[in-house]
């Protein structure tokens, strides 16, 4: 599971440079590095279960203000557009799924980190 986490550390890090150019880049930038501080911690074994609480309801609260955006995603004939970079700049509802969808991410491996702890 260690290597696990590490990889997932590097993955959030990865994510975290790319929202420079977001265009709210300070939430992002600081949702993703609280999941590498998360997977970091994990490493080494520590699990701060309350905070890993706090975290999946901060994040899933969050993520109601993009199901719209999800919704009319979902109603497309091309769901590819969602990993198209021009349809990005043409629809809202494309970023708003990303970002739901990162956050998705981040609730399950927080979920993963809970159930981790328990093995522990």
């Amino acid at each position: 599971m260690k290597i696990v986490n590490v990889l997932l550390a590097l993955m959030f890090l990865v994510f975290a440079y790319l929202q420079f150019n977001d265009p709210d880049p300070l939430i992002w930038i600081s949702i993703y590095g609280v999941m590498v501080v998360v997977c970091v911690m994990a490493v080494f074994q520590h699990y701060p279960k309350k905070f890993l609480y706090v975290l999946i309801i901060l994040f899933a609260a969050y993520s109601v203000i993009y199901i719209p955006g999800v919704k009319e995603w979902l109603a497309q004939e091309d769901k590819s557009d969602l990993f198209d970079n021009v349809a990005k700049m043409e629809h809202l509802y494309i970023e708003e799924s990303r970002e739901f969808l990162g956050l998705m991410i981040c609730i399950i491996v927080l979920v993963v980190q809970i159930i981790s702890s328990r093995k522990k």
